[in-house]
């Protein structure tokens, strides 16, 4: 799993989409319990994971990309911003361990 764009270390302005892929696990929409897919969760500034044992958070520091999207355009305030993602199963739970990307830095004009 990773980040496409933007790249690590990359200055980008304050509207600036997010891209992302991953290989070996198919992507699928939350709710759907096929064996060996998941789908994304976009941690914005986030130190830690979740605990394994209670679904992602749903918040502006956790986003959910429940229909398997694979980009997102976000607005974000001048300053330096970590990005990273992680795998959530059909009810937004981590894999174990935890299927993450990278952390990437970001700095926003």
């Amino acid at each position: 799993m990773e980040i496409l764009s933007p790249r690590d270390g990359e200055t980008v302005g304050r509207t600036v989409t997010v891209k992302f892929a991953i290989s070996g696990i198919e992507l699928k929409p939350a709710g759907d319990v096929t064996a060996n897919s998941g789908h994304h969760h976009l941690l914005i500034d986030v130190d830690k994971l979740p605990p394994l044992d209670l679904p992602i958070p749903a918040d502006a520091n956790h986003r959910h990309y429940g229909k398997a999207q694979t980009q997102d355009t976000l607005e974000l305030g001048p300053g330096t911003h970590t990005l990273q993602l992680d795998l959530g199963d059909a009810r937004h739970l981590q894999f174990d361990p935890p299927i993450v990307s990278p952390r990437i830095t970001i700095h926003v004009k």
